[in-house]
């Protein structure tokens, strides 16, 4: 374990305020399936889902679930191409391509020669550049016995294993493009391609990483000490950027931020005793700046372990860690 100086938690506070509209969601119930961790909406209108059983599900517009496709490990982020293929950053086997009729191949399993230990999330550019984040280098989740166990394991370690990699199908190469995030996760491109924003989950920020432009591969801070453990980034409408905040800070990893040797006992003792993500249900909408715009919480936490959000003009889709009901929140009952 690495020490650091946690920022001051200043709890739900302006501009992330007590809310309770997504209180107002209802549910689609997923069947056997568990954990809709991220959403993406095809070509074909359809909305399909990564579960934790190693699916993608394709939700229709009347609610209706299928399985449309088995691709092991665990399916994490997920954006349709713009050849209609949907593209997985699974934490288990790396970048993986799933054609219209289903089939699965094997993108990107190493980089540099180095197996891809946890990929996380990814975002397309307008040219085929496959942006992904690999959350950790060290702490994977096939030798820590879960995406979750081994998120726990990295965040409490803070030894800044996660990065960011760019891809070209076209030509196989890939590249580091920023290296020692403390669990690099969330990543969503700008429309105008200018800029990346990546959740640097184990920092509570997010960082805007400049790709054209004269401050072009250079990063930096646009929104810092969240309430909370940022996940999924997600673009949404009219610009914005929608980010799920899986859980509430932890009073007692704060506390222990400089105190790497007490850190290395804690992790010692029996999980039951190591901290652990409480339920919350809070996201937020923000602009490329860091500006927030908007902020929804149930205190209920109905939906719990929020990741992120899929927004269409009339609803707002809630992705979620566990659970097996994904939310949806009509935006007309928003006002």
């Amino acid at each position: 374990p690495v020490a650091w100086e946690a920022p001051e938690d200043r709890g739900l506070v302006d501009p992330f305020g007590p809310d309770d509209r997504l209180a107002r969601a209802r549910a689609i119930d997923l069947g056997r399936h568990e954990g809709p961790e991220d959403m993406s909406r095809g070509i074909d209108g359809q909305f399909y889902a990564t579960v934790e059983d190693g699916f993608v599900l394709r939700i229709d517009a009347n609610g209706s679930v299928h399985e449309f496709a088995e691709v092991g490990g665990r399916p994490l982020g997920i954006e349709t191409a713009a050849d209609g293929s949907l593209l997985i950053a699974n934490a288990y086997l790396g970048l993986q391509r799933v054609s219209t009729d289903g089939s699965v191949e094997t993108l990107l399993a190493a980089v540099d020669d180095r197996p891809l230990v946890y990929a996380d999330d990814l975002a397309i550019a307008h040219d085929g550049t496959v942006y992904f984040s690999e959350a950790s280098t060290r702490h994977g989740p096939e030798s820590s016995g879960g995406s979750y166990e081994a998120s726990l394991l990295d965040i409490m370690e803070h030894g800044g294993h996660g990065r960011v990699i760019a891809y070209d199908p076209a030509s196989g190469e890939a590249e580091v493009i920023i290296d020692g995030l403390q669990f690099a996760n969330g990543i969503a491109i700008s429309d105008d391609q200018r800029y990346l924003l990546v959740a640097e989950t184990g920092a509570y920020r997010i960082l805007k990483h400049w790709l054209q432009g004269p401050a072009a591969g250079t990063t930096e801070v646009v929104l810092d000490n969240l309430p909370g453990f940022p996940d999924n980034i997600n673009n949404g409408l009219n610009g914005r950027f929608w980010i799920g905040l899986v859980a509430p800070r932890i009073a007692s990893l704060d506390t222990l931020s400089a105190r790497p040797f007490l850190r290395k006992i804690v992790q010692r003792l029996p999980a039951a005793t190591r901290p652990r993500a409480l339920p919350s249900s809070h996201v937020i909408a923000i602009t490329g700046d860091g500006q927030v715009l908007m902020n929804l919480q149930d205190p209920a936490a109905t939906f719990a372990s929020l990741t992120g959000v899929l927004e269409t003009r009339d609803a707002l889709y809630l992705t979620s860690l566990f659970g097996k009901q994904l939310g949806v929140l009509m935006k007309e009952d928003l006002r």
